[in-house]
């Protein structure tokens, strides 16, 4: 355990993983707004906490945790909000598929994947964008590998099957991710 982050640690662990924190966020959230809130509140956690992160592990799957708990907890608020009526004005309108994804492939791929079960979105998320191990995404979700394996699975034939005919799904399997 580390007692205390010092502000030059402060300073790359941002510089390295906020661009990261940020886009992860975008993809769950559908909202520079809420990205940006995100990614403020994560570091601000990762900061306040760093005396819990064992340095003999790798930092990025923690943080990708506490981006996970945080967008969790700012969506359930939103579906609260929108349940209730009390809809915040400073929530974006703008698509990520028309931000982000320029070629009209990605931009279908994009619009399946946001229609999949938050489950199924944070384990593509992590593992296709984050380019996060299986191993390290179970860690996060605190779920055992198998699971994992199995919601990826899943994830993929959903969206095999979603897509348009003549799609090339890559042909990966979970044997091969």
């Amino acid at each position: 355990m580390v007692d205390k982050i010092t502000k030059e640690q402060a300073a790359s662990i941002f510089q390295e993983y906020s661009s990261y924190v940020f886009q992860t966020a975008l993809l769950l959230t559908n909202s520079k707004t809420l990205a940006d809130d995100i990614t403020q509140e994560t570091f601000i956690q990762v900061f306040r906490k760093f005396y819990t992160f064992d340095p003999t592990k790798s930092v990025k799957p923690w943080i990708y945790k506490v981006t996970l708990n945080i967008s969790r907890n700012i969506i359930r608020k939103q579906k609260w909000l929108k349940f209730t009526g009390h809809i915040p004005d400073t929530i974006d309108k703008e698509s990520v598929e028309e931000s982000l994804l320029k070629n009209e492939e990605e931009r279908e791929v994009w619009q399946e994947i946001i229609k999949l079960p938050l489950k199924s979105k944070e384990l593509i998320i992590l593992h296709f964008y984050g380019e996060l191990k299986l191993k390290e995404i179970a860690e996060i979700l605190n779920i055992p590998i198998g699971t994992c394996k199995s919601r990826l699975n899943t994830a993929l034939k959903t969206l095999r099957k979603n897509m348009p005919l003549g799609f090339n799904t890559g042909g990966d399997s979970i044997e091969t991710i």
